[in-house]
């Protein structure tokens, strides 16, 4: 594209917004809002911000689900320099605690509820001691999360909230734009850490990630990018950014829904169809509306899954290629993609090549040497996209990182001839449950606190829905009595519905290397007593 390169969102935003004026920038549902619109209530965002005493370096927490204001937020954020974190709608009372303490947010943006899903003002109470008793909304002072000002509320239904209506606006000059090095996002993912780890990551990293894609696959303003994911994935952020440097068009949905999603593409037929997951996916194209649309305007198409299933995606539109990706949140989102001009098998089978300014090294897991082509090992991956460390964590941090700067992402992956990478599991303790990550440590220390639990293992089971399922497996303590319906009724209320074990056994002897044990080996164990052959050791 020939304009300047901004390396900014704040940039990226005023520049698009003068160039497009009144075209449209994003779809949400039925909502339509144009480039000038979005600009307009981005100002008045980093001045609502302002004026709650919101400053530059500051987090702002976003609990919402996907809506045209959560949008407004980041951008407002980015205009001052101010850190968007995005919060996952359905995290419970202890994991919100933790975002809101372990990233010091100072203000966080909410409603009083998502209809028939969750109320956030009791759910609140519960992650923070003391809010039920708050007077004054405006001024919080809280010991449970002392750096937490105030809570915005887009309604004015819940009490302890601060109406965003009541909220002067900063009537000043705005703060000094930011910097391409400044963070822009503080993004929280599992991983082997028993919380979840808050990811810092740059203006520069997620924008040179957002023109790489742009060039790769010729973006402009007549395309369309039709992307479900949620905002607080870095899927579901990154293009936004992405169609506003393109000066396109992003399509998006406050919450899956198949019949909802055929609607949207019946109104407004994309050139770009971004389910990436099968559980997404599949409900879209196994829909019995679905080969009654019309698909002549749609040019690419995305979808991570196993290569028989990739088969049936690209038959379900033939003439637009089907490509995959390999990314994560500490890559700012994406570090290869599927060149559409490649053969199928090659699409159907390997993550593509890199992005410009990546580099990606397969290397032994244990002497961090490299792998000769074709041999599996351990994905390590340096460029303009990676992260600035994980937030509070400077030692792990460094642990995850070679002397040379390679990040090392704990995945399994090979290199081909051609330098397309091929992505083959995890290496980490770590399942992918729908798209999101879930740490296997997070969820056996929740179960640890059960009064009859003495010990905890989890482990990723195949689903045919879900990709994968944890299952878990516990030890009584001495006398204790538990049936695997009061462990996973423990959880229901307590832990995201993605994390919560959809199978435990009880387990009296635990198999064992030297000194760790065999995680594999308990999987093998449930995999052979749920396909019908006999297993001994476990108890149902």
């Amino acid at each position: 594209m020939a304009q300047q390169r901004e390396m900014t969102l704040a940039g990226v935003l005023k520049a698009s917004a003068s160039a497009q004026g009144d075209r449209p920038a994003m779809l949400l549902d039925q909502t339509e809002v144009s480039f000038r619109t979005l600009a307009q209530a981005a100002e008045r965002r980093a001045r609502q911000m302002l004026g709650a005493g919101v400053r530059s370096g500051d987090r702002v927490g976003v609990l919402l689900p996907n809506c045209i204001e959560y949008v407004e937020i980041m951008l407002g954020a980015a205009l001052i320099g101010a850190v968007t974190v995005p919060m996952n709608v359905r995290y419970k009372a202890r994991e919100l605690k933790h975002l809101i303490v372990d990233s010091g947010m100072s203000a966080l943006y909410t409603r009083a509820a998502i209809e028939g899903v969750v109320e956030f003002g009791p759910l609140l109470e519960e992650a923070l001691p003391g809010f039920a008793n708050v007077k004054d909304p405006a001024s919080l002072d809280l010991e449970a999360a002392p750096k937490l000002r105030t809570i915005i509320a887009l309604d004015a239904s819940y009490p302890r909230f601060l109406p965003e209506s009541d909220v002067a606006l900063f009537q000043g000059d705005l703060s000094k734009p930011p910097t391409p090095d400044q963070t822009l996002l503080l993004m929280y993912t599992s991983g082997t850490t028993a919380n979840p780890k808050g990811c810092m990551i740059a203006n520069r990293a997620i924008l040179s990630n957002a023109w790489s894609i742009v060039d790769r696959f010729s973006l402009g303003e007549e395309d369309v990018w039709w992307c479900p994911l949620p905002m607080f994935h870095i899927g579901g952020i990154l293009f936004v950014m992405t169609m506003l440097a393109a000066r396109g068009i992003y399509a998006g949905m406050s919450h899956f829904d198949a019949d909802k999603a055929i609607d949207m593409l019946e109104r407004h037929p994309p050139t770009v169809f971004y389910p990436l997951f099968p559980t997404i996916t599949l409900p879209v194209i196994d829909h019995p509306r679905f080969k009654t649309l019309d698909h002549s305007k749609m040019r690419l198409m995305f979808n991570l899954a196993p290569t028989d299933l990739q088969r049936k995606v690209q038959a379900s539109v033939p003439h637009a290629p089907l490509c995959a990706a390999f990314g994560m949140t500490e890559t700012a989102g994406t570090v290869a993609y599927g060149i559409p001009s490649d053969n199928a098998e090659a699409r159907f089978q390997t993550c593509g090549h890199p992005l410009p300014g990546w580099e990606v090294r397969i290397v032994d897991p244990q002497t961090r040497q490299d792998l000769p082509i074709g041999a599996r090992g351990e994905i390590a991956v340096r460029g303009v996209g990676l992260f600035d460390g994980y937030f509070n964590e400077p030692e792990l941090t460094k642990r995850q990182h070679t002397e040379g700067g390679f990040f090392l992402t704990g995945d399994t992956g090979s290199l081909d001839e051609e330098g397309r990478l091929s992505f083959h599991g995890r290496f980490k303790d770590q399942l992918k449950v729908g798209g999101e990550n879930v740490s296997a440590l997070e969820v056996e220390s929740f179960l640890m606190t059960h009064p009859a639990v003495s010990l905890a293992q989890v482990v990723g089971l195949p689903d045919e829905k879900y990709g994968e399922v944890p299952a878990a497996f516990v030890e009584l303590r001495a006398g204790a009595v538990a049936t695997e319906r009061e462990i996973i009724d423990f959880c229901a209320s307590k832990i995201a519905r993605f994390k919560i074990p959809r199978h435990v056994r009880f387990v009296n002897e635990w198999p064992m290397s030297a000194t760790k044990i065999v995680k594999y080996r308990l999987r093998e164990r449930l995999e052979a007593e749920l396909s019908g052959k006999s297993d001994s050791g476990v108890q149902s």
